[in-house]
């Protein structure tokens, strides 16, 4: 269910605020629930974003790393406790080293929502206290979608400090922004320091909701639902897909923002469970499209 179950945070600044997100998906026709999530360190808290999930929905136990009450090297082991639709425990590593002599002001670059296609900046004081000679030497980043700039240092006795923009830019992939950045310095003893970017860009085109549950269908019964499909500009259903011939749809025409498409699902008489996933074309750049996951059953 999880697709990763360890994360360094490696060296971060004193205050910095450090997040990582352990995803995890249903697999499983039945119903998943974590009952509890717990630390072995008070160095980490772990929340769970959301802790009921239908077949195939997604959520993440989030690990905040306490870096203004802890220095120094620090790990955790994180706890996830499922009782539904059976017991399991499932253990995720954190561990990092929280420095002193590095803050940032303010803590995170968060930029919140940024509309699609569209960049935005915000600026970052790096201060480093102890050694008027530290020098920033490079910044990295695995994401090509941003960009940074450092202002040349300024230096008083016993410390120095930059100012950093970041840029995102027009051309970040929609959905959640969870990257870092990593600082390379002239500290031989700690050479790298990571600092983290997060935000979202909307999505411009959206289906509400993005999961459908019919419960329990009676044999031969026929079940309507409503999908609701927004974009951010005009735009045409192209097309409906759902592998499951027992599902009908009904598709609005012509070009506007909102639409509505009718789902009619025909129980029939064989009982068992149901999960698909139905898929909505449009006319969009790209032939966009967007998905969502019915789930139900259809009773003896």
């Amino acid at each position: 269910m999880f697709a990763t179950t360890e994360h360094d945070f490696r060296a971060v600044g004193r205050g910095a605020k450090c997040e990582y997100h352990f995803e995890f998906t249903n697999l499983y026709e039945e119903q998943v629930h974590v009952a509890a999530v717990r630390s072995s360190c008070g160095c980490t808290t772990p929340t769970v974003s959301k802790d009921t999930l239908k077949t195939h929905e997604k959520s993440s136990i989030v690990a905040t790393f306490n870096t203004s009450t802890f220095i120094g090297q620090k790990s955790a082991t994180i706890t996830v406790v499922i009782d539904q639709p059976y017991y399991a425990e499932v253990q995720l590593k954190v561990s990092g080293f929280i420095r002193t002599d590095i803050t940032f002001d303010p803590p995170e670059v968060a930029f919140g929502e940024i509309a699609p296609g569209t960049g935005t900046e915000q600026d970052i004081v790096i201060t480093h206290t102890g050694n008027s000679q530290w020098q920033i030497t490079d910044v990295r980043s695995h994401c090509d979608d941003l960009q940074v700039q450092l202002s040349p240092p300024k230096q008083t006795p016993g410390m120095v400090r930059y100012r950093m923009r970041v840029k995102v830019l027009g051309s970040m992939p929609e959905g959640d922004i969870r990257e870092r950045l990593t600082l390379i310095s002239n500290d031989r003893n700690f050479p790298t320091t990571e600092m983290s970017i997060n935000g979202r860009v909307r999505p411009s085109l959206t289906v509400a909701p993005a999961a459908v549950s019919f419960g329990t269908a009676k044999p031969g019964a026929t079940i309507e639902k409503r999908l609701v499909v927004r974009g951010d500009e005009p735009f045409t259903i192209s097309d409906v897909v759902c592998a499951d011939n027992r599902f009908e749809f009904d598709t609005p025409s012509g070009s506007k923002k909102l639409h509505f498409v009718k789902l009619k699902f025909n129980a029939g008489d064989t009982p068992g469970r149901i999960g698909q996933e139905i898929r909505i074309d449009t006319d969009l750049k790209g032939g966009k499209s967007v998905t969502c996951v019915v789930t139900g059953s259809v009773g003896q």
